[in-house]
């Protein structure tokens, strides 16, 4: 049986891997009839500064959902607040 260590590992390891950030955390782990439903916390440079193109140190803090299935596939994944 799939622990809920091991899906926030998987879910973290994704995040990282397809954002090519260095670090993210586990805020908060479920499982459901589907699987599992992670939210993983990161921060990422800021967008709007970006897009100026000024150079910054600041982070914005991002929340992304990650729905995996019993074997830790990744079935989604999208950044909180972005759903219409």
């Amino acid at each position: 049986m799939i622990t809920i260590e091991e899906a926030g590992r998987q879910a973290v390891k994704f995040v990282r891997k397809s954002l090519g950030l260095a670090e993210a955390r586990v805020i908060k782990a479920a499982h459901s009839e589907s699987g599992w439903n992670v939210e993983v916390e990161v921060y990422e440079e800021s967008s709007f500064i970006k897009a100026l193109g000024l150079p910054t140190r600041v982070r914005d803090r991002n929340v992304y959902l990650v729905s995996l299935d019993d074997q830790l596939s990744v079935q989604s994944y999208e950044r909180e607040g972005t759903t219409a």
